[in-house]
């Protein structure tokens, strides 16, 4: 994250942050769920790590990054109800959940994960807040930030790696979007310029 004081996205990432460490205080329970969804690009990966840096609670949460779940980049749905089946699922029932990560290079999965239900767990990624997530967190979020400004950060985060699955991966936001509504689902909509 940007250390300047008078940088926008950074300060919006500051006083993001400080809602969500909030309403994680609110939930007033040893484990609490953040889910943090938006479009590619938006700031969550650096909102969700920032929070966990930042945790209000006495034990550190576990941190699930979907692009590390999902199949790759025709998987976004898929990816959200892997996450929710093997890793919100069992936490919300108070059971161990396992995860593998996708290794996008080789195109397969790769090791496995567990998380730990007594722990705080967060969520992020393109697609986490559905109907059906909605229902197994504490904290939903949505991060919002303009398309011109999600590109820029996006690619020059990812460059070629990502530059020509941009349309393709941006579809599938737009059908997340129409068929889930995830502002409507959030408790905390945090704008980023």
């Amino acid at each position: 994250m940007p250390s300047r004081s008078d940088d926008p996205v950074a300060a919006a990432i500051v006083a993001g942050v400080a809602r969500l460490r909030d309403a994680v205080r609110e939930v007033a329970a040893s484990n609490p769920v953040v889910l943090i969804d938006g479009r590619s690009g938006a700031c969550k990966t650096t909102i969700a790590r920032v929070l966990v840096r930042e945790w209000p609670l006495q034990t550190a949460p576990q941190l699930v990054a979907l692009d590390s779940i999902y199949p790759g980049w025709d998987g976004l749905a898929e990816g959200v109800e892997t996450a929710r089946e093997r890793i919100l699922r069992p936490h919300a029932r108070g059971l161990l959940g396992t995860w593998q990560r996708f290794d996008w290079e080789a195109g397969e999965y790769a090791e496995s994960h567990a998380v730990d239900p007594a722990l705080g767990l967060i969520v992020e990624g393109c697609g986490a807040l559905t109907t059906a997530t909605a229902r197994l967190a504490d904290v939903r979020v949505w991060v919002d930030s303009p398309e011109p400004s999600r590109r820029h950060r996006a690619l020059g985060r990812d460059g070629d790696a990502f530059r020509p699955h941009w349309d393709r991966w941006a579809a599938q936001e737009r059908a997340h979007i129409a068929r889930h509504d995830p502002v409507a689902l959030a408790d905390v909509v945090i704008p980023i310029p």
